[in-house]
């Protein structure tokens, strides 16, 4: 498998055929980079081109280069050699076997030991709510807990080296964790989001406005500050979430 040391977006056109305002964008492996905007600003368009390896073919006419050269036809085209990850807003199985069952074979297909499913599903559950048994029927699985699964799967058993992630933080998960998790592992992340602690927590981010890339900005000293400061007040919220999950009360809650 070719080792990938660089990922660059060659920009194209927005909705109304204009030219993107910036030309291109390289990515090197351990980067988190945000992809941000409005909603219908293009930004799932963006993550489709990267994941399709795009030369030029597809609306927004970019072109995605690996190692500063286009891909072969095989990497764009053959499942078995194909270097990109997708974790998408809506994430539930069908397929009917047990998630051990399903982390047993998918490790087999990559030449992973056996013992990397205990290690799947331990970092799974330290992503959602609700643990995960490795006896659970995939198909039962919430789609929180499908999210968890996969992310964890993604950094130990797969060996994509981009990483796409669609708004991680509608999922329902520790989405700080899965992100620090996934970009310990050296992979290129990019992240759709909404969110501002995501955001921020980005080395850089891409923001879009009518199908296009507008500008790209690198987060400041002062906004890793304020992401800080943010996180404190997530985590707030998170322990309250979690609080009114297990049908606790809230009335000595202090807003911070």
């Amino acid at each position: 498998m070719q080792d990938i040391h660089e990922l660059t977006i060659i920009c194209g056109i927005d909705k109304s055929g204009a030219k993107e305002d910036v030309e291109k964008i390289r990515i090197c492996p351990g980067e988190i980079i945000g992809i941000v905007g409005p909603t219908g600003s293009g930004k799932s368009s963006l993550i489709c081109d990267i994941e399709q390896l795009s030369q030029g073919d597809t609306p927004t006419r970019r072109k995605i280069l690996i190692n500063g050269k286009a891909p072969g036809r095989d990497i764009r085209t053959d499942p078995r050699k194909k270097r990109i990850a997708q974790l998408s807003q809506n994430m539930h199985f069908l397929a009917d076997m047990t998630v051990e069952e399903f982390l047993r074979m998918h490790a087999k297909s990559r030449n992973r030991n056996s013992d990397t499913v205990e290690q799947v599903i331990d970092i799974a559950n330290t992503l959602t709510g609700e643990s995960i048994q490795p006896g659970h029927q995939l198909t039962i699985l919430s789609g929180g807990q499908s999210r968890a699964l996969m992310a964890a799967d993604i950094a130990v058993i797969s060996d994509s080296p981009i990483v796409l992630i669609d708004e991680i933080e509608n999922a329902g998960i520790k989405k700080q964790e899965a992100l620090k998790l996934l970009a310990a592992e050296g992979k290129i992340v990019l992240v759709v989001t909404h969110d501002p602690v995501l955001a921020l927590m980005t080395k850089r981010r891409i923001v879009m406005r009518n199908g296009g890339v507008r500008q790209v900005i690198t987060t400041s000293t002062g906004e890793m500050n304020v992401c800080s400061e943010l996180v404190k007040l997530d985590n707030y919220m998170m322990s309250l979430r979690d609080t009114i999950r297990q049908g606790g009360l809230v009335e000595q809650a202090v807003v911070v």
